[in-house]
């Protein structure tokens, strides 16, 4: 009777054993098949996978946008190619391995998602590094959302030295877009390191940043259960209002107890990405009164998704110029996601005199090449 379990046993393990994937010899460094950014800033994409066919890099952030570039498989079944020298930037790609995408296995940042399908690498030489200057503190603040009924989190930057300052500081809430998390803004937007170096160079006031979840989670909310077609009008309204809900019952009363931060308007700005856009949008305008600083990168607007509040908002162009300190718009190019969203917001906006500044990125999409620019941008007009 106990033949049958140990032979089923060892048939099992003979099959697994056979089904792993081939790992790298440990007679090869983990360099001979990782992903390095060269000293000329060239990238050269690896990956070890001697049993593929055929195996590419695809570089780019949405499908308008990618690139693809064929690898070539060496004696070792390291399979490699060598870019051109490439401009300072943190880069994002995948691999396609005979058809199935995958994330490279030897990168050390893969990027925050919901479902995490592309890798990060930075070429460095920009506001993106991490450079020898006082550092500020990113923390993680775990909460319970009275709104929403759960348990959730957010991350806050705050400046270096925050604590031998007396005044209080101002605070910019930032949404990232549809699919990411939170701590997207953190790893992929580099905020951190550009919070960092901006103070560093003394064009930013001292500030913290807060980084809260766009995706509420709330019954009958969940993003993977609303197909793409779907979004603007299932999705984003219903998500925005519950967002917006947390944000003034439980994020800001929350950020006012933590830390020593102002809590009139003129210390409070909004501004996101993508859905992240249309949620600023959306709190910025059904309470003008707590933000007076306002940005949509590439957002989602009114022009596809109706809100009352906004169109009740932007029906009142005076009181929007006397409100707002700054209001600010950015789009690529080529951005075939948001870019009419931005348009129609644009076009509105100049019907009806409302002072807004316009950002506007060549031969760009939908991508992280025009919402890091722009946020560098808008945080140097801040709470001056």
């Amino acid at each position: 009777m106990r033949t049958i379990p140990l032979l089923f046993t060892l048939s099992f393990s003979s099959l697994a054993a056979n089904s792993l994937p081939a790992s790298p010899p440990p007679t090869l460094p983990v360099s001979a098949w990782q992903t390095r950014v060269n000293a000329d800033r060239s990238i050269t994409w690896r990956l070890y996978a001697p049993q593929a066919r055929e195996v590419a890099v695809v570089t780019g952030a949405t499908p308008q946008s990618y690139r693809v570039q064929p690898l070539q498989k060496d004696e070792r079944g390291i399979w490699s190619w060598r870019s051109a020298p490439l401009a300072p930037d943190l880069y994002e790609y995948f691999f396609s391995v005979d058809g199935m995408r995958i994330i490279d296995p030897s990168g050390a940042l893969p990027k925050p998602q919901r479902q995490v399908n592309t890798s990060l690498i930075l070429v460095p030489g920009s506001l993106l590094d991490e450079r020898n200057v006082p550092h500020g503190e990113l923390h993680t603040l775990t909460y319970h959302s009275e709104a929403l009924g759960r348990e959730r989190q957010l991350y806050v930057w705050t400046p270096p030295g925050m604590e031998t300052m007396n005044a209080p500081l101002p605070v910019v809430y930032f949404w990232h877009g549809f699919g990411d998390t939170g701590l997207s803004a953190v790893v992929q937007g580099r905020i951190p390191q550009i919070m960092d170096n901006l103070l560093a160079e003394k064009k930013i006031v001292p500030m913290l940043v807060v980084m809260p979840d766009t995706e509420t989670d709330t019954s009958g909310l969940i993003p993977e259960d609303v197909a793409a077609a779907d979004r603007r009008r299932e999705f984003y309204p219903r998500n925005a209002e519950a967002a917006d809900r947390e944000l003034m019952q439980d994020i800001l009363p929350l950020i006012n107890r933590r830390y020593h931060v102002r809590q009139d308007g003129d210390g409070r700005a909004l501004a996101g990405l993508s859905q992240g856009g249309y949620q600023a949008l959306v709190s910025g305008m059904t309470h003008p009164e707590q933000f007076r600083w306002l940005a949509s990168f590439s957002g989602v607007t009114t022009e596809t998704v109706p809100n009352q509040a906004v169109s009740a908002r932007l029906a009142q162009p005076q009181a929007i110029n006397q409100q707002l300190r700054n209001f600010t718009l950015a789009t690529g190019e080529l951005d075939n996601v948001t870019g009419a969203d931005i348009a129609g917001l644009k076009r509105q906006l100049e019907q009806q005199n409302i002072r807004f500044d316009y950002d506007f990125y060549p031969q760009r999409g939908h991508e992280m090449a025009v919402w890091r620019p722009a946020w560098i941008k808008f945080v140097q007009k801040l709470f001056r």
